[in-house]
Order: structure tokens, then C-alpha cells, then sequence
């Protein structure tokens, strides 16, 4: 190995250069090779395999429209129809065919982000987030620059192969054109979009999500090889991804007592019931909140947050269907007060 192909290495590492950085090892191991020093040779290109091993990464500090997300190890409940979604996916990236752009469509709380995350998991990828605040400038036509320049950050990584982008509520940047204020500056913006599509490399997956689908413009809806449609939630579908995430956050604060009937019986007396991440909020708070002393606390503050707050008159709540074992949870007044109460009523 002679002096320049040692200051070659250091200095592809430097610029972040891994092609470099790889040709020239591999220089190094045909060079011990040709003299006679192959097992040394065979050891360079065994870890010059390991993608893990002798490969300079991209450096977050370094990284102007892009920023590191965590991927997520909470259960994430979903409909069937909706998994199976998520699982083709899953499937579509790890074939690496060039499919690689995705859209998820939904209200708010459907659980986009939080799929985008677990996908990320389950592939044990990095995740990095389109940092808009970075990217939108309010000076005329520099927006439409930072897109350009944000899709040359992410054609620049290194290893592809490692990433998911997410681009979450795209719709900041992206919404229809034609219903645009500023059709001039829109327009310049999502041409950009367009055209950094276009020319991404094949090899990195990118998840958009939107709450603003009726908005979106259609040219770049024809950009995504699947939509996925985050409303498709049915009542009890809502139920029982509430009662999985509940079981989770009982497990996790170690709370003792359980309930599902009258925690599935309470959702059901809601009005408007709540999508996944509202649920999640609601639960987890209700949950740490909760007095460990008093048996299923935490089903007296789920009430007061989706049904208002508890009648003092117990009558209304056997109104509302309730058993007197069940309003003994509810109000903390014991059974034989609510019998006599009920009774008296």
C-alpha cells in the first residue's frame, strides 16, 4: 500500500465520498494481493461487504432540508385492509424494483406518520423528515431553489438503501395549483416537486402523507406508484385498536385492573369518536394520570374526556346504560350508595 493510497482514503472519508472511498480500498486490496498477501487482501474486501463497517455515513449536522427521526416501538393497532397495505409496502421496497414513492391520505390521527415509523422499524432503516421550515422561503422563487436543492441532498446519500423519507403533510408545498393564491409561485414550487420526483434515485423510499387530499395537485399525485387511505376505519375497528392501545399503556405504567366491557361500553356512548392518535393521547394521559389506589381511575377520566363531566345524579348515568357495579367505577360512590341512590330515585 503506498502513501497516496492512504491519503486517498482519509480524504474520500473527509468528503463523505464512499465510492471513492470504496474503489480505493479496493486498490488496496489488489495491491496486497499482487503481492502475495492475499488472505490480508481477502480480509479488506470481506469488510469492505459489510456495509456497516468502513463506509462514511451521512452526517445529520451536515444535513440542511432533512432531519433524523426516531423510528417508533409502539404497537401501532391498524385495520386489516390498511395493514395489508402497509405490508405490500414493506414488500415493494425490500424487492427494490423502483417502486419507491408512496402516499398516505387521511384525517388527522389516522396513524400516517406513525406507520412511516414503524415501516422504518420493521426495516430497520433511518428516517429522515423533510424539515419545511427549512425549505419554504418567503423571498419570491427561492422556494421552488431549496426543493431543487433538498432533492440534491437526498440523491447525495450515500447509501440509499439505508433510507425512508418521509415528506409529512406534503401538502404545505404541494397543494392544488390551480386553487393556489399565488398560482405563479405555487406553480414554481410544485414543478420543482415534479421534477425532483422525477430524477430521485430509485433506490430511496419516500412516504408523503397529507390531511388534504381533495387539495392535492393531481400531476404530482400521478408521481406516486400507491395512495393508501388512511379513513378507512370502522366503528368497531375504532374500538379495538382503543382497546390495544389501552392494554399497552396498562402494561407499560403497570396499572392493575381491567375493564374492557365498561371501557368498550364508554367509547361507545361517544358522539364523535376519536381517530387513533387523538385515542392515543387520550389513553396514555388517562392512564398516567390515574390514581393506582382507586380501582380503574383511569375509566373515570376516559368518561369525563369524551362524555363531559361525571352527573352527580346517578340516575343519568343508568340512563345512559350503565350497571350499578359500573357507576361505582365511574362516580367512586360506593355500590350499596349507588344501589340506595338508584333506588330512592
Amino acid at each position: 500500500m503506498k502513501k497516496k493510497n492512504i491519503v486517498n482514503l482519509i480524504r474520500y472519508y473527509v468528503e463523505k465520498n464512499d465510492s471513492g472511498f470504496r474503489n480505493e480500498a479496493c486498490e488496496v486490496a489488489k495491491d496486497f494481493d499482487a503481492n502475495g498477501d492475499s488472505q490480508l487482501a481477502e480480509y479488506i474486501t470481506a469488510l469492505m461487504s459489510n456495509t456497516n463497517v468502513f463506509v462514511p455515513q451521512a452526517n445529520d449536522e451536515h444535513l440542511t432540508f432533512l432531519q433524523k427521526m426516531e423510528s417508533s416501538q409502539d404497537p401501532l393497532p391498524l385495520p386489516s385492509v390498511i395493514e395489508k397495505d402497509i405490508i405490500g409496502i414493506i414488500n415493494a421496497i425490500q424487492k427494490n424494483v423502483g417502486i419507491n414513492k408512496f402516499l398516505f391520505q387521511g384525517a388527522p390521527g389516522t396513524g400516517k406518520t406513525e406507520s412511516v415509523k414503524q415501516i422504518a422499524r420493521i426495516l430497520e432503516r433511518e428516517l429522515f423528515c423533510v424539515n419545511f421550515d427549512t425549505v419554504i422561503d418567503s423571498k419570491l422563487g427561492q422556494t421552488s431553489k431549496n426543493i431543487a436543492s433538498l432533492f440534491g441532498e437526498l440523491n447525495r446519500f450515500p447509501h440509499p438503501e439505508r433510507l425512508i423519507v418521509l415528506f409529512d403533510e406534503i401538502d404545505a408545498i404541494a397543494l392544488d395549483r390551480t386553487n393556489a393564491n399565488d398560482l405563479r409561485e405555487m406553480g414554481r414550487a410544485t414543478s420543482a416537486i415534479l421534477k425532483g420526483f422525477d430524477g430521485l434515485n430509485e433506490q430511496i423510499p419516500v412516504i408523503a402523507t397529507t390531511n388534504l387530499f381533495k387539495n392535492f395537485d393531481k400531476a404530482l399525485v400521478r408521481r406516486f406508484d400507491s395512495i393508501v387511505d388512511f379513513n378507512r376505519y370502522s366503528q368497531e375497528e375504532l374500538v379495538d385498536v382503543a382497546e390495544s392501545i389501552l392494554n399497552s399503556y396498562l402494561a407499560k405504567f403497570k396499572c392493575a385492573g381491567r375493564n374492557s366491557r365498561l371501557f368498550r361500553k364508554i367509547l361507545s356512548k361517544s358522539k364523535k369518536f376519536p381517530y387513533p392518535g387523538e385515542l392515543k393521547n387520550l389513553i396514555k394521559t388517562s392512564v398516567a394520570f390515574s390514581d393506582s389506589n382507586v380501582e380503574c381511575d383511569y375509566l373515570k377520566r376516559i368518561y369525563e374526556t369524551l362524555l363531559g363531566a361525571i352527573p352527580g345524579n346517578l340516575e343519568k348515568l343508568k340512563e345512559q346504560g350503565f350497571t350499578v357495579r359500573e357507576i361505582e367505577i365511574i362516580s367512586g360512590v360506593s355500590k350499596s350508595q349507588v344501589a340506595r341512590a338508584l333506588q330512592e330515585g
